[in-house]
């Protein structure tokens, strides 16, 4: 970073120019992430950008009202964190994002993968939310569950959207299991380039932790990250029965992450899961699957009677939510938006993109000659034609587009 530049963004897309200043290469790829082609990552992106508004010229209202609730909790605007692992990004990781986000009335989604406890985080924000894979022995989960209710953790959010889809056509990041001398100078020539990412840890006297430590079993150290996903890779994919078995475990509010399928989203709502996260795992998942705002709508439409449901990929605009909110979405979760400012800035900078986002929330709703979050609906997009996805019961080519016209599609986010 230029030694006069200002620490504040104007947007999230200056905030990941000074990210992959910052941060080692490794680290920004690891960031990036996608799956294969990056077709379903790109796409997150591009679908925001085929959308438009149409907003009215008067009749605009003085104030307005971006509050919301999530699961019975007052959330000051519909935007909560999204779980990342292992946020080696800074040294505060998740406690600086928790801060924040509680700085910003909202609330924290914590990875069951993240560098910081559970403990930690609820510490930083009450309004915590943790996120739980399948992964280990029921007895393991058991323990993981009940650690977290102990901490305070308000609702669970099981994710269960990750496919072992593995090769980037531009190349995988290096990323070593564990840090010790050896491997620090085997990573000198990618580390020393960006040396404010290493200031950060060498002021702290410390290094980064690839530990995750609420996968931590009694009497044992904490796991590596690579250690606990090759534990993930072993464990037998969980069936519908294994959802409601959960429900059972945690006796409170859970999220399942991952939905993309109107039939899912009725199963879920048949297990008797509170809300359900339209996700693609930002494009880490299988690859080729359709953005999260195409099959949103038929998904809303189905079952948001029942269950509160969310919206997780591509937000990088409060434009963005407003979107989200028009085709059905109660709030939306990002994720590599707010580790870029926390790359960028630290704890400032993930408050940063919260009022980036809710600056342009604020004038979508302003536009389009609203009060209030809750009144945004089809009426104020041109969606074009085609625009919308569904599978397994939905039905959004019977419904009649807004518009014919398109967008182009975005330039490449990783280059």
């Amino acid at each position: 970073m230029p030694i006069f530049q200002n620490p504040w963004f104007e947007t999230v897309a200056e905030a990941q120019r000074r990210a992959k200043r910052v941060l080692p290469s490794s680290v920004y790829g690891a960031l990036i992430a996608g799956s294969e082609r990056g077709t379903t990552l790109d796409d997150n992106l591009a679908a925001f950008a085929e959308l438009g508004f149409m907003p009215h010229v008067v009749g605009h209202h003085g104030e307005r009202d971006l509050s919301t609730t999530v699961l019975g909790i007052p959330v000051s605007m519909p935007v909560i964190v999204s779980p990342t692992g292992v946020q080696a990004v800074h040294p505060d990781g998740e406690v600086a994002v928790a801060r924040a986000a509680k700085n910003r009335g909202t609330i924290m989604g914590l990875s069951s993968f993240a560098s910081k406890s559970v403990e930690e985080v609820t510490a930083a924000n009450e309004n915590t939310f943790f996120q739980v894979y399948w992964t280990g022995t029921k007895e393991q989960m058991t323990r993981r569950i009940h650690r977290a209710r102990e901490a305070g953790a308000k609702a669970l959010i099981v994710t269960t959207d990750w496919s072992f889809s593995n090769g980037r056509d531009w190349g995988s990041p290096a990323i070593p299991e564990k840090l010790d001398l050896k491997t620090m100078v085997k990573f000198a020539p990618n580390v020393l380039p960006h040396p404010s990412w290493l200031l950060r840890y060498a002021k702290r006297v410390e290094i980064p932790d690839l530990t995750v430590p609420n996968l931590k079993e009694p009497g044992q150290d904490a796991p590596t990250f690579f250690g606990a996903y090759g534990e993930w890779l072993q464990t037998p994919p969980p069936q519908w029965e294994d959802i409601a078995w959960i429900k059972e475990q945690w006796d409170g509010p859970i999220v399942l992450k991952g939905v993309t399928r109107v039939d899912d989203a009725k199963r879920a709502v048949d297990v008797g899961v509170d809300a359900i996260s339209v996700s693609n795992h930002g494009g880490n998942d299988l690859d080729t699957q359709p953005a999260t705002i195409r099959v949103l709508p038929a998904i809303a439409e189905a079952v948001g009677d029942q269950v509160e449901v969310y919206l997780d990929g591509g937000i990088r605009r409060g434009g963005d939510v407003a979107k989200a909110l028009a085709l059905g979405a109660r709030a939306v979760l990002i994720g590599r938006a707010y580790l870029w400012g926390l790359a960028a800035n630290g704890q400032a900078g993930v408050e940063n993109v919260f009022d980036i986002l809710r600056g342009g929330l604020d004038s979508a709703v302003l536009g389009l000659a609203h009060a209030s979050v809750h009144e945004l609906g089809r009426d104020d997009l041109v969606i074009p034609a085609g625009f919308e996805r569904a599978s397994g019961g939905g039905d959004a080519e019977a419904r009649e587009p807004v518009s014919a016209t398109s967008s182009p599609r975005t330039k490449d986010p990783r280059y």
